[in-house]
């Protein structure tokens, strides 16, 4: 069974830093882009950061310059690194990948169960 497992979400003050993780696990044979969201309850879900297989990035204008995507694809992690947070940045942050079960088959979107950061001020 594929699974994403996020970690490493919690309290901070504003403009302090939290590292999220989230690990793919499961019989995976292909990676595709990976990438981090986030929601707020009763709100669409919003993309803050992606990253394809070749490690380009993509940031939502927000947080341009504060949150920072990696990848690591042997372990089959993605890393986002969240600097001069503020209380805005508080929601349910959720992990998604694009990830290929058989060789030869296609990508198909997968999504962790959430970490929730919260900014205080």
């Amino acid at each position: 069974q594929v699974r994403l497992v996020e970690s490493g979400g919690g309290l901070v003050q504003a403009g302090g830093s939290l590292r999220l993780s989230c690990a793919a696990s499961g019989s995976i044979f292909r990676t595709n882009a990976m990438g981090w969201y986030r929601q707020a309850p009763g709100k669409e879900p919003e993309l803050v950061a992606t990253i394809t297989s070749s490690s380009s990035t993509n940031y939502a204008d927000s947080v341009v310059g504060r949150f920072t995507i990696s990848r690591d694809n042997a372990k089959k992690t993605v890393t986002l690194q969240m600097n001069s947070l503020k209380l805005e940045d508080t929601d349910g942050y959720y992990c998604n990948a694009g990830l290929a079960t058989q060789w030869y088959g296609a990508f198909s979107d997968y999504w962790g169960q959430g970490t929730q950061v919260t900014v205080s001020s």
